[in-house]
């Protein structure tokens, strides 16, 4: 992509995302993620009334009275974006491809974090981590993500999300808020989810085209795997390869779902040709309840 075209594309990008971190965002972003960090301050003397739990044992036991450990709210939260970028993601069949909808929403959200003064960064990841994005502020940083959003192509077309899991729970020592972006169209991060969404609290946004879920009767078409590359063609007038393939991505699907449940992580599923910011919003609003 040519640079004059590409600026335009993120300023196009800034100017609508902005828009709805301003308007939408800012608030219920603030409301559902505020004060869910807490950082150690201090230790004091115990005082009738106090939790029991923050009694610090070892203090306690070096000076023969109880003390208790005092925790004070986090002013500065981490944002950590872990994003798709497999060949699967290049797929849609209305207005919009998959990876254009992601690219929206990660913009909306890295607004609304930094409107609240938090750090954002990014991993990207096929079956590997393909580039890192340290933690940064400021709307230069947001801007640079954007653009990386737009015009990286990864080495690899295949995807691993345990593998990106994996990754952010190495190097993130600190509690961070994590958004993992995908179509979700893997099956082996289970565990990898339930470590990273002991310490962080981490939310599954997954993004789907409407032809994966229900293929329609076109006769025969030529279809190129997004992942492997291979064109294979395909006789969609066949009744059991539909149902074969809406049965792939039923299990796809409630292994995301069940995945996120057992983890207690939060999840939501956003079609392409649906309203992103509408299932934010509700999204941010059940949080906050």
């Amino acid at each position: 992509m040519e640079t004059q075209q590409l600026l335009k594309k993120v300023r196009r990008i800034e100017i609508k995302t902005r828009r709805l971190s301003n308007h939408l965002f800012s608030g219920e972003y603030h409301s559902s993620f505020k004060g869910r960090g807490m950082a150690f301050s201090e230790v004091r003397r115990y005082e009738y009334g106090d939790d029991i739990r923050a009694i610090d044992w070892n203090v306690t036991a070096k000076l023969h009275e109880p003390y208790i450990k005092v925790f004070e709210e986090e002013r500065e939260l981490t944002l950590m974006l872990l994003v798709d970028l497999s060949g699967s993601e290049n797929f849609g069949s209305k207005h919009q491809l998959k990876r254009e909808m992601i690219t929206e929403i990660c913009a909306t959200l890295a607004f609304s974090a930094i409107q609240n003064n938090d750090k954002v960064g990014v991993i990207f990841f096929s079956d590997q981590v393909e580039k890192f994005i340290p933690p940064g502020k400021g709307k230069s940083h947001i801007l640079r993500i954007i653009r990386e959003l737009i015009e990286f192509k990864p080495q690899s077309n295949k995807t691993n999300i345990g593998e990106a899991l994996r990754f952010f729970s190495a190097f993130q020592k600190r509690r961070a808020i994590a958004f993992v972006l995908s179509d979700f169209m893997d099956s082996r991060y289970r565990q990898a989810l339930k470590i990273a969404s002991r310490k962080h609290d981490l939310t599954g946004i997954r993004v789907y085209d409407p032809r994966e879920e229900d293929l329609p009767n076109l006769g025969l078409l030529p279809m190129r795997d997004p992942e492997s590359g291979k064109v294979h063609w395909i006789n969609t007038g066949s009744r059991k390869l539909r149902n074969k393939m809406k049965e792939r991505f039923s299990d796809y699907r409630n292994y995301y779902q069940e995945s996120f449940l057992r983890s207690g992580a939060g999840e939501l599923s956003i079609r392409i040709d649906q309203s992103y910011p509408a299932a934010l919003l509700g999204y941010f609003k059940k949080r906050s309840r």
